[in-house]
């Protein structure tokens, strides 16, 4: 029932401007990412903020600021139903596919049964709010992992 290691990884924030909300990140001591990516099928460009250089034995929790491609795409429709704001809660994980099974045979509702392709290569899978007391959490694994 091991699906670790398992830390915190990013916080989702979505927003109308990457460029207009990214300062207050900075002025705090966060440090940028080198490159914003877009995500063509979820219909996002992300920018990460890490609270510290990463190291193989720590990884680091960053902040995710979260800019919609369009309207009609996940975080389009999450702006124009709440506004700006926390989007997400990622957890990295040792064994996501493990992990989904696990949840899933103990009635956790989930939006991804299977892993997908995400942000920097990652597969990740989204648990539905409704079994986690009103937050999407995303999991995460980078593809090198188990």
């Amino acid at each position: 029932m091991k699906f670790g290691p398992i830390h915190l990884d990013h916080i989702g924030i979505a927003t109308h401007s990457l460029d207009d909300n990214s300062s207050f990140w900075s002025l705090i001591g966060l440090v940028q990412g080198e490159e914003d990516e877009t995500v063509a099928d979820q219909g996002v460009t992300t920018r990460f903020f890490s609270t510290a250089t990463p190291s193989e034995s720590a990884p680091t929790p960053k902040i995710e600021l979260l800019e919609p491609t369009g309207e009609n795409t996940p975080i389009g429709r999450f702006l124009s139903k709440r506004g700006p704001g926390v989007q997400q809660v990622c957890f990295s994980v040792g064994d996501l596919k493990g992990l989904l099974n696990y949840l899933a045979d103990h009635g956790v509702r989930l939006i991804d049964s299977e892993p997908r392709r995400g942000a920097g290569g990652h597969m990740i899978a989204f648990v539905h709010p409704a079994s986690t007391g009103g937050v999407l959490v995303e999991l995460s694994q980078t593809h090198h992992e188990k």
